[in-house]
């Protein structure tokens, strides 16, 4: 699952035209990588949000702005495991 996360924001970092050829999984987010202001953190999340049914809260986007993209990758499936854990959990 984290390779297809990976994946799809990759291709949405590229939709918004940021030069994606040099990304690796260690690359910063935030100042130290991509350079990802607030609007472009807010935008991707909306993009992961709608993609993989997850939520993000706005005072999450300072700490996103700290992550890798591993890190945030990461931070996505598990979203995902714990909304399909409650799911599950809800639907027993």
């Amino acid at each position: 699952m984290q390779e297809r996360i990976h994946e799809f924001v990759i291709a949405a970092l590229a939709g918004m035209n940021y030069d994606v050829d040099e990304v690796t999984g260690d690359t910063d987010l935030g100042p130290a990588g991509l350079d990802l202001e607030s609007l472009a953190l807010a935008e991707l999340s909306v993009q992961v949000e709608d993609e993989f049914g997850v939520k993000f809260e706005v005072e999450e986007m300072e700490t996103t702005a700290l992550m890798t993209l591993d890190q945030f990758t990461a931070d996505v499936a598990r979203r995902i495991a714990a909304d399909s854990t409650t799911a599950a959990g809800t639907a027993a």
